[in-house]
């Protein structure tokens, strides 16, 4: 605790330490740590020889945690990797074995075009993230044969004697050894920068025996330490396992194998059924009933069906997301972040450094009768250590500097105009406090002033039973009190001035981005390693809700994993907490099926952030916190979260909207063109499959820049109603094809000739049938890139003149007679307006799906079954328990409340409460209902 006088307990308690406790728990639990009697005793004078150096290089290794880098040649092969991959690579073979090296061609391109999207766009962000590192402690000081040397931190080992100054990163884990630089005993304390570790944000106070970690920063004194952890031994290396062991598959990755399961099986099974009906159909034809034969058009409508442009389309359109979001100061380096980060329902962020500004300001103070803020400080400043680097000293003198007017656009620094500090008395541990005796330029007279612990000024003056409530009204809040006090002029009666309150601050954008996290339905949840009453305090500050679980509550070991899972669900923050607790938090929500974010800043930080479905390292990050991380912020503050998570939203409207046109024309293709094969042993020519393959697919790519309709609550694929309505919509599609089928055929005399009749017979049905098949679901996805009906967003003017111009060349190939015979104008024209005319229809269908489709899950509540059945009965189970929980809390209430008015009635009746607290009640009702 900074300068040893800020208690933020009840002076009447025995104050605590997490800091120590964190310690020495590290300590005692590491047991890859060594004992220093044992080992490491080592001349503190001299140091180590080289000899033993390279000894101990040799047992221990170097001090370095190896980031283990994945070969870049297998990421990019694991671009290859899924159900969709495979079915394309299947088709790819398949059409190497029948020789059809067009097609071959088109699907080993599209394939590799996903890939090089996938693995360019992530490896510029990587680089963009790489250019963000900055170095951290390359080099440090160490005594060696009798000299001190600067050395790599790299090549320190234990038993290394290194010099730490003001500045410093210390370089690995160690020991103070009492000692100062000049080798000299030392009484001197070091201030160190723990924030990074614990999520504290007052440094430490280390002493003489104190174990210092790696990445900390030494804010105050010098000292030599011995190193007693390197490498992954150290405390950081703990989370760096933490990180290595966290491999989850993506979110994202598990909704898009879901889909490719369903393609690959409904292909499959389509295509095997024809591929065994045209072997014995033909098994007497020596011509067709050869298997490159049968396997040649199956295979061509295998590939117009298979969703080749699926993982492309996806991966364009994260790809310019994420282009979008890097202009407004957020890099994705995980491309499928972008889309889930979208569906996010918890948000758990860290307090110091992210919620709030990691530095000390004042707050509201305690002033006596006659002293105003402003004599407050100056007071405080009188008493203040000049150059100090102390925390609290430098809010002091900032505060003061800003507020008080005598001390703007001075000449001198170090003076305070109208007054002269005759003598000082610097900050002793054994008194807490510091003294100045000021003589007052103006007026002659002298006084003394002195600034410490409050408990300590409060017993300086005498006593003072006001001072000691604020100072207790403080400390329950969690704000850290600094008393002031000064003598009467001429005299040595002591008179107390008032108590200031310092608090790391809210940052001015965190109670708006909390709110609105909050209005779109992500509930944010504070986790931090400081105190639970800070915690608390800061959550009030910033209107969050202050059910603080501390770290007795996460390590509980007689608590379920359910019940532990229930409490963590039901936590407005966490307090206290080790990068241990922040991975269990994580995981415990993910188990609940909630899609978690993790923000942070430190290497406490960072086993979290990589467990988290988004891990998001924010302004000012370490580099451990930024490797981890799957987004990082470039901009102060969470501000930047709601950009991107605005931006994530529309980017899943447009992977939904695609997503459900390509299965919906997969279903549609696949239905029809398997009764014609199978009845009619008709089927389009090739290059009009493969054609409206690639050019309806290449199409589709604008959907990346369409402007898309944001929905206020988090995004869910909903497998099952994509699929069900993909179906659904595809049978209707289906339906209206065989309608154009027959209608050309009975009525226009256009028969469905097989390709075996040769070129010599009428093939005006395969310019129909493609002019229809190219069109009708090309136009259904301006209805399915919404929920509602498509007129109540209008598309972007690059999306619809892309979509309406591909269909216009399909127009022009079939009136003027381009790869297919010509068909009259008008018909062509009616064609094409159906099709238009079928999408206006389908979308209204599509509403009545998804408004009633809400009320049909909910009739499966009535006879649940499966997981579903598992799911209803832990809610009715939780909100019986609520329901009991808060009539328990009624009539607590009721009690107190009573026993006030009882008490009040005893004293006279002036004192009866006259109103009643109804948001008990309310939030009782709000259970039961």
């Amino acid at each position: 605790m900074a300068r040893g006088y800020l208690e933020l307990q009840d002076p009447k308690e025995e104050p605590k330490s997490p800091g120590n406790y964190r310690q020495q728990q590290h300590h005692v639990n590491d047991e890859g740590g060594v004992e220093l009697d044992d080992l490491f005793l080592t001349n503190p004078q001299t140091g180590l020889t080289q000899e033993q150096v390279a000894e101990r290089l040799q047992t221990f290794g170097k001090n370095e945690l190896v980031e283990v880098k994945q070969n870049q040649f297998l990421k990019f092969l694991g671009y290859f990797i899924g159900p969709i991959a495979f079915l394309i690579q299947l088709a790819c073979i398949i059409s190497a074995i029948v020789q059809d090296w067009f097609n071959f061609g088109i699907i080993l391109g599209l394939l590799v075009l996903n890939a090089v999207i996938g693995y360019v766009e992530e490896a510029r962000a990587e680089s963009a993230v790489d250019a963000l590192r900055h170095t951290l402690a390359l080099k440090t000081r160490c005594w060696r044969e009798g000299h001190l040397q600067e050395i790599d931190t790299s090549g320190l080992v234990p038993g290394d004697i290194i010099v730490l100054r003001l500045g410093d990163i210390v370089p690995a884990d160690g020991r103070l050894l009492g000692i100062d630089a000049s080798g000299a005993d030392t009484e001197g304390e070091l201030l160190v920068d723990q924030s990074s570790l614990t999520g504290e944000s007052l440094p430490a106070r280390k002493q003489k025996g104190d174990e210092v970690f790696s990445s900390t920063v030494v804010k105050q004194g010098q000292q030599r330490a011995i190193v007693t952890k390197t490498g992954i031994k150290t405390y950081i290396g703990r989370a760096a396992h933490l990180i290595a062991t966290t491999q989850d598959e993506g979110h994202f990755q598990k909704i898009i194998n879901r889909i490719g399961n369903f393609l690959i099986i409904f292909t499959l099974i389509l295509v095997v059924l024809i591929i065994i009906f045209q072997f014995i159909t033909f098994r007497n034809d020596p011509v067709r009933g050869q298997v490159l034969k049968i396997l040649g058009p199956v295979l061509i409508l295998a590939v117009a069906a298979i969703p080749v442009g699926l993982p492309t389309v996806m991966a364009v359109t994260m790809a310019v997301g994420a282009r979008g979001l890097a202009a407004k100061q957020v890099i994705v380096k995980r491309l499928a972040a972008v889309e889930e980060m979208s569906s996010l329902s918890v948000l758990c962020s860290d307090k110091t450094g992210t919620l709030t500004l990691n530095e000390l300001t004042f707050d509201e103070p305690y002033l006596c009768d006659g002293y105003s803020s402003k004599d407050l400080l100056l007071y405080s400043y009188l008493a203040s250590e000049f150059g100090a680097n102390d925390p609290i000293e430098m809010a002091v003198r900032q505060a003061a500097e800003q507020q008080v007017p005598v001390l703007r656009n001075r000449i001198e620094e170090n003076k305070v105009p109208g007054y002269d500090i005759t003598n000082f008395v610097p900050f002793n541990p054994s008194v807490k406090y510091t003294k100045a005796t000021v003589r007052d330029v103006k007026n002659n007279t002298t006084f003394q002033v002195a600034k410490g612990a409050p408990q300590v000024i409060i017993k300086l003056v005498g006593g003072h039973d006001a001072g000691v409530k604020a100072y207790i009204a403080m400390a329950q809040r969690g704000l850290r009190a600094l008393g002031v006090a000064k003598t009467v002029a001429g005299t040595d009666q002591w008179t107390l001035v008032g108590l200031a309150a310092m608090l790391d601050p809210p940052r001015p954008d965190s109670a708006d981005t909390i709110e609105r996290c909050h209005r779109m339905g992500i509930t944010v949840k504070m986790v931090t390693g400081d105190q639970q009453i800070i915690a608390k305090e800061v959550a009030r500050r910033l209107g969050m809700g202050r059910v603080i679980l501390d770290a007795s509550a996460l390590a509980d070991p007689t608590v379920s994993e359910e019940t532990a899972s229930d409490r963590f669900y039901r936590a407005d923050g966490f307090a206290e907490v080790t990068p241990e607790h922040k991975f269990r938090i994580v995981d415990a929500l993910q188990k609940r099926g909630l899609l978690v974010g993790m923000t942070g800043d430190g290497v406490n930080d960072a086993p979290a952030l990589k467990k988290a479905n988004v891990g998001i390292a924010v302004h000012g990050c370490t580099d451990a916190a930024r490797s981890a991380a799957d987004i990082v912020l470039l901009a102060p503050g969470l501000s930047t979260i709601i950009e991107g998570i605005l931006a994530s939203r529309a980017i899943f409207q447009r992977m939904r909207s695609y997503a459900l046109y390509r299965i919906t024309s997969t279903v549609h293709f696949l239905i029809f063109f398997f009764v014609v094969v199978l009845i009619y042993d008709w089927t389009l020519p090739a290059r009009l499959l493969i054609l409206i393959c690639i050019l309806n697919d290449a199409a589709t790519l604008v959907i990346a820049v369409d402007n898309a309709q944001v929905s206020a609550l988090p995004d869910k694929w909903r497998v099952g109603q994509l699929i069900f309505l993909s179906c659904f919509l595809g049978l209707l599609l289906t339906a209206l094809s065989f309608g154009h089928f027959y209608y050309f055929w009975k009525s226009q005399g256009y028969v469905p000739h097989p390709e075996a009749d040769g070129d010599g017979v009428d093939r005006r049905l395969e310019s129909v049938m493609y002019l229809h098949i190219s069109s009708a679901p090309h136009f259904l996805i301006f209805s399915t890139r919404l929920t509602g009906y498509f007129w109540e967003s209008v598309p972007s003017w690059t999306f619809i003149g892309v979509i309406i111009g591909t269909q216009v060349i399909a127009l022009f190939m079939v009136i003027f007679g381009w790869l297919t015979p010509a068909i009259p104008a008008g018909q062509a024209l009616a064609v094409f307006a159906i099709s238009f005319a079928a999408c206006v229809v389908l979308d209204a269908i599509k509403v009545q799906v998804f408004k009633y489709w809400t009320i049909g899950a909910a009739s499966l509540s009535c006879a649940p079954f499966g997981a579903r059945r598992k799911v209803l009965l832990d809610r009715k189970r939780n909100k019986v328990q609520q329901r009991r929980v808060w009539k328990s809390i009624h009539k607590v209430h009721g009690i107190a409340l009573k026993t006030k008015v009882l008490l009040a009635i005893r004293d006279g009746g002036s004192n009866i409460p006259q109103t009643y607290d109804v948001n008990w009640d309310r939030q009782a009702a709000a259970v039961d209902h």
